[in-house]
């Protein structure tokens, strides 16, 4: 039998929910149009006095698409003395590597979001990723800080809860902290089940994810310590779009590609996955980022 590595879930792109329409012509530029809205007018007319008019305004969004792939050949030799039939399991590493690829093009993208915070664990709250110590671990408050956020901008939920994807070395340090307004007292005495199962759920108007491809900074915190510093995403709808091309059997996924046999014995068999497309931050109120340590983490 054939067995294969250990798999994560793929999450991330799952929030990229902004998609293109059908472009009026081909191109690699893709342009999003933000349109903004007019502040309230609060005062009153004068009965002989026209308004003045005000002008429209917009922000673009541009996206240029972008080849992605990969690709493995087999040979004949191999083929011919594997025990076991090779073709499918070469078709389900390049495609698990289609999504793997995909998914951690999406995840870097959210990484690269522009409003973040830090840990608010330690005794002395950090100013920057810099300045992580083992110590500022995630806590409540940081999640309600977030929400804060988020409400305040005016951003649409995910389904009535926004999304939170954190590491399991995070979330290990979240659902440990004790107190009327942490994690652990209400699901102790509201929904012990979550408690005796393990279950991650919402807490603070957030349906947290747990991943462990979540983005983590190694040695990236104190110059001291050499803390690990892991990348909490908070977001609501809009945070990234998505475009791609739709010409030549390409789509919203990679397709797998079987390569052509060049060789004059036919020995060699190419396959591999193709993507002609991008991700991008589509509203950067609408995405939080909050960096934290993780007690269980690596802190030298």
């Amino acid at each position: 039998m054939a067995y294969f590595a250990l798999r994560p879930e793929l999450y991330f792109d799952g929030v990229a929910d902004v998609g293109t329409t059908r472009q009026s012509m081909p191109g690699a530029a893709v342009v999003f149009s933000i349109q903004s809205d007019l502040a309230a007018a609060t005062a009153t007319l004068n009965e002989s006095v026209d308004v003045d008019a005000l002008a429209i305004a917009n922000t673009q969004v541009t996206l240029t698409l972008l080849e992605k792939g990969n690709a493995v050949v087999t040979t004949a030799k191999i083929r011919l003395s594997a025990f076991v039939e090779l073709d499918p399991i070469v078709a389900n590493v390049v495609g698990y590597n289609a999504g793997l690829s995909i998914d951690t093009i999406a995840a870097n993208i959210l990484s690269a979001g522009t409003n973040v915070r830090w840990g608010g664990g330690g005794t002395t709250a950090p100013t920057s990723t810099a300045t992580v110590e083992p110590n500022d671990t995630l806590v409540a408050n940081d999640v309600r800080r977030a929400l804060a956020d988020l409400r305040g901008a005016n951003v649409a939920t995910l389904g009535g809860l926004y999304g939170a994807f954190i590491h399991p070395d995070v979330s290990y340090d979240l659902r440990g902290q004790t107190g009327a307004a942490a994690w652990r007292d209400p699901h102790t005495y509201s929904q012990p089940s979550e408690i005796w199962n393990g279950e991650v759920g919402a807490f603070e108007g957030f349906r947290f994810i747990e991943t462990p491809r979540a983005i983590v900074k190694a040695d990236a915190g104190s110059s001291t310590t050499l803390t690990d510093v892991y990348q909490n995403f908070f977001l609501g709808r809009q945070a990234m779009a998505k475009a791609y091309s739709t010409g030549e059997g390409n789509g919203p996924l990679p397709k797998v590609v079987m390569g052509p046999i060049t060789d004059k014995l036919r020995r060699f068999v190419p396959i591999g996955w193709y993507w002609f497309g991008v991700y991008g931050i589509f509203r950067q109120a609408a995405l939080r980022i909050v960096e934290s340590s993780s007690s269980i983490g690596v802190n030298a």
